[in-house]
This record gives structure tokens, C-alpha cells and sequence, in this order.
């Protein structure tokens, strides 16, 4: 046995008649799909449900797994304190899963659980399920901050347990999308909600889920979502699976996306998420970008540093120049390092030794692992000589990047970086990363990048 489906589902509280008051009844096309996926659930006989809530306890860096034999949980919080559940924990599944993430190096487990009460995030999906089935036993997990890879390679381990144990399990991935659509709504509106739910909603109805891997960031922060993280971890679930997609209903009536869809595994597959993002990666990359991400696998694959190929152009075999490598999975920065001027012969051995670099010796990351090179997208930005600014009206973030320096202090940020719009912004960034207070003497250099991405 193994993982039967996957369901993406929402948690509004109103979305129960006793909370709703009747206010549910604007969002119908949910509540219908909402029973509908909870009558394919009955139709299944999973033995395990394993909801993921991002309502569940929840922390920066570690992914965790509910402990204890059972939970329980009421919806006092919104007014209906006879409204509650008690669910029998899968305590062979948890313990089997937390075997598996320790072995794989995954940040996750059953400590530091702060209250053992469900929360609402998980109790909606199981008060429309229980209405129709109930021979099951549950897992809880909570999101977390750490990269989306981690979620999703959490997702890989969760029906590596599945077979395993030979259980018949089924996923419930439970969050909202965007909770900026209307400027009715009560986050208001941005123009990024509506864009951030039809990327979801493309991803979940075509049922290429990897599209979740790569929404970048500045666009789902400013959306103010909470489900992204729990639909990469059925991502995770469901790679290399066949199944059968289908959005059963989206409303967006209270300013806040709901998405109901299903996922019904059919088989096995060789369809795998991580070859289809490095397929969409390396697609078109140009010889610095490929030189790089050569650079790096080869480091972390035979611990090496990659020889120079011969076969590169006279750009790169005969300049020299500062060079930057930033590794990002998805829209999240993995490493970044740089030379504001040239360290080495030639720009091939600027780009190979800080490849190797922003992917294993970025002291704000772990190194690079393994199974995570296939989801990296590289970024080479060359940096042409500094030069000194004597006034802001020189500069553009856009056009420009700067080194502000103080003594032996020094800050550098690139240009063009997300949600960096103004010369003040800039500014600000790149004294907090040199340690220079503003009322400091400080000198300001500018130079330009061209960027290879």
C-alpha cells in the first residue's frame, strides 16, 4: 500500500453553520467540494490521514509532527465550545516518519509541542471527513520557515513511510490561499493576491505542482498566504505518482482564496518534479551560468574543485573581473558570494571558486546536499571597476550597485535585487550589512553587473 491521494483544502471557521451563521452560505461552491472530497476520501479507506496545517504548532526551523496517542480539539475560540474532536494518533506512522527525517537529515520530529490541542486548521477538514468516514487514524504536521526543498523532501519521506508500513494513507494539505483580494477583505487588497492564487490555482488544476516550487518569494509574502508550504509538502508526496488532478471549486468571496482540489494517485511514474524544475533551469543557460552550476555539482559530488574546461570562450578565459554566484531554490537565496575585484587568472576561475563557495561556505546556510542540486538556479552577475559616488542623485538600484565602506568595514549589494526600489532603501541594506551607523563618515562606490541568470 502507499499513498492513495492528496486533497488541498481551506480552513475558513465561517465555512461551519454554527460559526457561519449563515454567512457559509456565500461560499457554496466550497462547501459542495469540500463534502465531495470528503465522500472520495470515505471511497478510499485510507488507514492513516496525515493533515499538514500551517495552524499547528509551528517554528523558523524544524518541521513538527504532533506526539501522543490522541488529540483533541474544540472551536471555543469561535464561539463553539460543544463543537469538538478527538482523534486516535497513528503513533507507528509518527515514529516511523521521525526514524526517516533523522536518517535523511530533515529538521523534524515530535518535540516542543506547546499545546496538544488541534487546531482549526486541522479540525475543518475533519469535520467535513467525519461525516462520512471515520476508520482512520491521524498524523498532524505544521509548516515551517525553512526552505520549501525541505518541505517537500518531507513530503518524499511521508509516502516513503506509507510504503514502508504498507498503509493505506491519504494526504489533506490544509491552508488558504491569498488573503489580499479585495480591499474589502480584512488584509485589504495588493495587486500580488489575485497574481499569486492563478499561479496556484494553474499548478493545482493541471497538476504540475512543481510551478509551487518556483512562485517567488516577493510575490507570496506580499499575497499573505498560509497554504503554499502545505501544498509543497503534497508535492513532495505525490513526486513521481500518476494521478488524476482536478480543481473542484475557487472562491475568493470574503477577499480570501479558497481552493478546493484532488489528487488521485493511479499508479507509479517516472514523472518527477525535481527533473522537470531542472529541465525549466538549465533549459537556455549560457556558459557562465552552466560553468557554475558545473562547478558546484562537481565540488559537492567528488569534494573537487572542477578543472577549467578548455573549451570556453575568450571572454571568460582571458578577462578578469569581480564576479558573484547567488544560488537560489525556487525564490529563496541558498548562498551568495562574490569578489568586488578580480582574486583569480581569469573569470572561469572567478566564477568556479565562488560557485563552490556561495553553495558550501555561505555562513548564513548549511552547505549545499546532495539531492538538492537538481532544484538550484544559479545567477552569475560579472561586476564591472567600482567607482566613487560623490552625491545620491548618482545612483539607481536598478542600474547600480554599491560598496559603502567605513575603515575596514565594507557592504556590498547588487542591483536589481527584489523589493529594493529606492536609493534610501539601498543604502540602509548595505550599511546594516557592513556594521556602519548612518551618522558614521562613510565612502560610497557604485559599479554595474552584467547578470547572468
Amino acid at each position: 500500500m502507499a499513498i492513495l491521494g492528496g486533497f488541498a483544502v481551506p480552513h475558513p471557521p465561517l465555512i461551519i453553520p454554527q460559526i457561519g451563521k449563515g454567512e457559509e452560505q456565500q461560499i457554496k461552491g466550497t462547501i459542495d467540494a469540500y463534502h465531495q472530497v470528503a465522500r472520495m476520501i470515505a471511497d478510499l479507506q485510507p488507514d492513516t490521514i496525515v493533515v499538514i496545517s500551517p495552524h499547528a504548532p509551528l517554528y523558523a526551523d524544524y518541521l513538527h509532527i504532533s506526539p501522543g496517542k490522541v488529540g483533541y480539539g474544540n472551536f471555543r475560540s469561535f464561539g463553539c465550545p460543544d463543537l469538538e474532536f478527538t482523534v486516535k494518533y497513528d503513533t507507528q506512522f509518527i515514529d516511523a516518519l521521525v526514524r526517516l527525517c533523522e536518517d535523511s537529515n530533515i529538521p523534524a520530529g515530535t518535540l516542543g509541542e506547546r499545546s496538544s490541542e488541534l487546531d482549526h486548521g486541522s479540525m475543518i477538514p475533519l469535520y467535513f471527513i467525519n461525516q462520512y468516514y471515520h476508520n482512520y487514524s491521524l498524523v498532524r504536521i505544521s509548516i515551517s520557515g525553512l526552505p520549501f526543498l525541505t518541505h517537500f523532501q518531507l513530503g518524499t519521506l511521508i509516502t516513503k513511510t506509507s510504503e514502508r508500513l504498507d498503509k493505506r494513507v491519504v494526504i489533506v494539505a490544509s491552508g488558504d490561499l491569498s488573503h489580499k483580494l479585495k480591499a474589502s477583505g480584512p488584509y485589504g487588497y495588493a495587486k500580488e493576491g489575485p497574481e499569486f492564487d492563478q499561479k496556484v490555482i494553474s499548478a493545482l488544476k493541471n497538476g504540475d505542482l512543481s510551478q509551487l516550487l518556483i512562485i517567488p518569494e516577493p510575490l507570496y509574502e506580499a499575497a499573505a498566504e498560509c497554504g503554499l508550504r502545505s501544498l509543497i509538502i503534497l508535492a513532495g508526496a505525490l513526486n513521481q505518482k500518476d494521478f488524476q488532478a482536478q480543481l473542484l471549486s475557487y472562491e475568493g468571496t470574503f477577499g480570501v482564496g479558497y481552493a478546493v482540489a484532488s489528487f488521485i494517485v493511479t499508479g507509479e511514474s517516472n514523472h518527477n518534479f525535481a527533473q522537470i524544475l531542472e529541465h525549466r533551469v538549465h533549459t537556455n543557460e549560457d556558459e557562465y551560468v552552466a560553468l557554475a552550476r558545473k562547478a558546484l555539482e562537481y565540488y559537492v559530488q567528488y569534494d573537487q574543485i572542477l578543472p577549467r574546461p578548455a573549451d570556453l570562450s575568450a571572454e571568460l578565459l582571458n578577462q578578469r573581473a569581480g564576479v558573484f554566484v547567488s544560488l537560489h531554490i525556487g525564490d529563496q537565496l541558498r548562498g551568495c558570494i562574490g569578489t568586488i575585484k578580480p582574486t583569480t587568472k581569469c573569470i572561469a576561475d572567478e566564477i568556479i571558486r565562488n560557485a563552490v563557495l556561495a553553495g558550501c561556505e555561505d555562513p548564513r546556510f548549511y552547505p549545499v546536499q546532495p539531492d538538492e542540486l537538481p532544484y538550484l538556479i544559479y545567477s552569475v552577475d560579472v561586476l564591472t571597476k567600482p567607482e566613487p559616488v560623490q552625491s545620491l542623485s548618482e545612483l539607481d538600484p536598478k542600474r547600480y550597485g554599491i560598496i559603502v565602506s567605513c575603515g575596514n568595514r565594507q557592504g556590498l549589494l547588487l542591483p536589481d535585487l527584489p523589493g529594493i526600489n529606492d536609493v534610501s532603501q539601498q543604502l540602509e541594506i548595505a550599511l546594516r550589512k557592513a556594521g556602519i551607523a548612518a551618522h558614521e563618515t562613510y565612502k560610497i562606490e557604485r559599479f554595474e553587473v552584467v547578470r547572468h541568470t
